[in-house]
């Protein structure tokens, strides 16, 4: 490979690593095209990118970026799945791929500048999705309004009842 063409996949590697959320690296050894096709679509369908680097080249672009905490697992033929958006989809889709596929080996992620180790990976993809995590959050912060608006309105129905009980006495 020409020093040219190292470089701009080096460049262009380093613009990658700089802005990713969230990534799985796996050792793909073993896979086959048609496995490999697989996950590659149910990637694409989550704006993940997939990427076979050479291991060299991608510790050359990993430098000065917060990517950089994942230098040493680069061994062996190593796969990239990068999401610049979603943090835990990456992890969700790998490790439900590492159930069907026992070719593929998770090796590490990364989100949000930090390492995980594949326990960690196992643990984000069981976490639920975000917009139901937001929606059990709206519920908890509602709950206290709502039961500040519950106790207002006992006090007036109970108002009300010692009022109309008031009024049949004085009618009787």
């Amino acid at each position: 490979m020409p020093g040219q063409e190292k470089a701009k996949i080096i460049e262009e590697l380093h613009e990658k690593f700089s802005r990713v959320k969230g990534a799985v690296l796996s050792d793909f050894s073993g896979m086959n095209v048609k496995q490999m096709s697989i996950l590659r679509k149910e990637l694409r369908g989550q704006a993940i990118e997939l990427r076979v680097v050479k291991n060299t080249l991608a510790k050359r672009a990993m430098a000065e970026t917060p990517f950089k905490v994942l230098e040493d697992c680069f061994k062996g033929p190593m796969l990239v799945a990068l999401s610049y958006q979603d943090v835990v989809a990456p992890a969700k889709i790998l490790v439900d791929f590492a159930k069907k596929e026992p070719n593929i080996k998770l090796t590490a992620g990364y989100v949000e500048g930090k390492r995980v180790d594949t326990e960690g990976l196992k643990e984000l993809a069981n976490l639920p999705s975000r917009e139901v995590l937001l929606s059990k959050m709206l519920s908890v912060a509602q709950g206290p309004t709502r039961n500040f608006v519950g106790t207002l309105n006992g006090v007036t129905v109970k108002l009300v009842g010692v009022l109309n009980a008031i009024q049949e006495k004085k009618t009787v």
